[in-house]
């Protein structure tokens, strides 16, 4: 029997899966790119009492073979059962690692692009066999806007985002003639024209996830 995977290299392990998205975003073509975590995800678009957007709140829920993987070497008294404590440094370790990828979270307010702070109250937890990632992106500078459009993909398709079929979108707080609207993606085929075909002839597929972004539209007359 090998030694058993701790706590600590269990992190090192993650980070390194989560550092693939690099490589494979450089080093594999468009052609051949295809997911390997696959995420359900629920998202909140939150304002402030003036009617600015404060920020987005996602919960993302990652499949069970990578919640698997993920908890190896994690130590709890009773087995399946993990208190957000003992997840804690897990938690951490996907906030450190998304930052690089901007947490796959893009957003244009009347067609501007808008930013956000690093995350806050960040928590996981683990429920029905799966791994859910909880966090909280302020925006750099809380804004208004006739439209909002907020994009959750990964532009190298290393991750697929799905969102929740019941329940995806939320607005919270927001003025009550703001109106809400979701588009899932599709098989990709009428999306490929969002992409300059040069890069398929050359082989960068830096933004091929794009195909398959989930987006959310916010109108505030």
């Amino acid at each position: 029997m090998g030694p058993r995977v701790r706590g600590d290299d269990m992190l090192r392990l993650l980070s390194g899966l989560l550092g693939l998205m690099v490589a494979l975003s450089i080093g594999t073509s468009s052609a051949q790119a295809h997911p390997h975590v696959w995420i359900t995800a629920k998202s909140e678009v939150v304002y402030a009492a003036d009617g600015a957007i404060a920020g987005v709140r996602h919960a993302w829920t990652f499949d069970d073979m990578f919640s698997t993987y993920a908890l190896q070497g994690i130590e709890t008294k009773t087995k399946g059962v993990y208190s957000r404590e003992q997840l804690a440094p897990l938690a951490q370790t996907n906030i450190e690692a998304l930052k690089e990828f901007g947490y796959f979270t893009f957003a244009k307010a009347d067609g501007k692009k808008e930013r956000f702070l690093e995350p806050v109250d960040y928590y996981l937890e683990f429920k029905d066999d799966a791994l859910t990632l909880h966090f909280m992106l302020p925006a750099k500078a809380p804004f208004k806007a006739k439209q909002t459009a907020l994009e959750v993909f990964d532009p190298a398709f290393f991750i697929d985002f799905k969102f929740d079929e019941k329940e995806p979108i939320k607005l919270v707080g927001a003025p009550a003639d703001c109106k809400l609207g979701f588009q899932r993606p599709n098989d990709g085929t009428a999306n490929a024209q969002r992409l300059n075909e040069n890069n398929f002839a050359s082989g960068d597929n830096s933004n091929y996830g794009a195909m398959y972004a989930n987006k959310i539209l916010v109108d505030c007359p």
